[in-house]
């Protein structure tokens, strides 16, 4: 395969359709996002279905319940596991609980009371913590310096130390995804395969959020340069063969990033985000976004909030998406999200990059193809299917595959 190229998709001869779990678009999205995450065990598909099955379109507060109530019941089967000394039971069941209190999180996020919040966010991070302490692969607990200051991170080699490569991988996150949703997205798949993986939470990110108020920033090379300097010079790993991979609008953290940093030996993005303004502007009537470009921002945010008001569910999405950018008026957030984009220096990037290009992709449909075009002599455009289940964003119900691909490149990238 030469630079540039694009995985062709496969030749099926129908094009099967999974019939939505909820007739809420969001609701039916972070459903097939849970259930694909049990490829790894960070969900059982049975208690999923059962716990939002009475879940009806746009009740907010009861779609929090389903997910709050089971990391609830959840816990208690890792509790009970734990002090009956069955170490394997309970690493899956915290796993599972803190999977679910991320969904219950984002939840929280889109209602009008948040009082509940950071506790939630607190129970999700101890279920993971119970995780790492008792599953399948060694792990550190790490503190990430970037300036005066630090992220918190979390460093696992594979379980048996004959199986390690030398290669390793910095996994980034998104905009709201847990850790333990990033553990069964990539993580886990990495480690089978003898990587060395690094997570941590960057600006923005879960607990710098949550219980720091750090906000996030654009300029992620400043973020992934001193992830790099301190992944490579862990024992065991080679500094010629780190990858870095970013889901969901992780996609623009690493592409922003290779702009400017050249020393990671291959990338993914999961997909490719040029523009993260347009998942929020293509809601947008044209006449507002006319107010905004002319500087109008008084009118603009009197419009806004009157548009809001009468539409709750609009608001609800608007409070989630904007909390962690830091901002406040309509047209400051709008303004600061305007910023994040890789448009005019993605020509700059040097590293082999692989692309994910799911058919139906809901936040930045069109934009991996974009991205790919702007760095079309490092990069390679991987098309994913609705024929083979593999369609929307992250492909959700379709991990193993996506791994399968991604570590395919990945390890030739790297040497094998």
């Amino acid at each position: 395969m030469t630079k540039g190229d694009t995985v062709p998709a496969p030749h099926l001869h129908h094009r099967p359709a999974v019939a939505p779990f909820s007739p809420d678009d969001d609701f039916d999205f972070e459903i097939r996002t849970s259930l694909g995450h049990a490829v790894e065990g960070a969900s059982e598909p049975g208690e999923v279905l059962a716990a939002v099955s009475g879940v009806k379109k746009g009740d907010h507060e009861a779609w929090f319940a389903a997910w709050n109530g089971l990391g609830d019941r959840v816990r208690t089967i890792a509790d009970t596991a734990a002090a009956a000394g069955h170490r394997e039971s309970a690493a899956g069941a915290a796993l599972r609980a803190s999977a679910y209190f991320g969904v219950a999180v984002n939840a929280l996020s889109a209602l009008a009371d948040t009082t509940e919040l950071v506790p939630t966010f607190r129970k999700q991070r101890e279920a993971w913590e119970l995780f790492v302490s008792l599953g399948p692969a060694r792990a550190e607990r790490v503190d990430i310096p970037v300036g005066p200051d630090s992220m918190p991170g979390y460093l696992f080699r594979p379980q048996d130390p004959a199986a390690a490569t030398g290669a390793a991988l910095v996994a980034v996150n998104g905009s709201d995804g847990s850790l333990a949703a990033l553990w069964a997205s990539i993580v886990a798949a990495g480690l089978h395969r003898g990587y060395t993986v690094l997570v941590f939470d960057g600006p923005g990110q879960q607990s710098q959020l949550f219980e720091h108020d750090v906000p996030f920033r654009p300029d992620w090379e400043n973020v992934l340069t001193p992830v790099y300097d301190f992944v490579s010079r862990q024992e065991g790993v080679d500094p010629a063969c780190v990858g870095l991979y970013g889901i969901s609008q992780g996609g623009y953290w690493v592409a922003r990033a290779l702009a400017f940093e050249h020393r990671f030996a291959a990338a993914i993005a999961d997909p490719g985000v040029v523009d993260v303004s347009t998942s929020w502007t293509s809601h947008l009537p044209k006449s507002l976004l006319k107010l905004l470009d002319a500087g109008q921002t008084a009118k603009f945010d009197r419009e806004m909030a009157l548009g809001l008001k009468l539409s709750p569910g609009a608001a609800r999405t608007w409070n989630f998406r904007a909390r962690p950018f830091g901002t406040s008026g309509y047209a400051e957030t709008l303004e600061a999200v305007r910023g994040y984009t890789v448009a005019d220096v993605a020509s700059r990037i040097t590293t082999p990059l692989l692309i994910t290009d799911p058919e139906g992709e809901q936040f930045w449909p069109g934009q991996s193809a974009e991205l790919a075009a702007l760095t079309s002599g490092v990069s390679t455009l991987v098309p994913f299917t609705a024929a083979e289940g593999a369609d929307g964003h992250c492909q959700p119900l379709a991990r193993t595959l996506t791994a399968q691909r991604l570590f395919d490149w990945l390890d030739e990238k790297l040497g094998g």
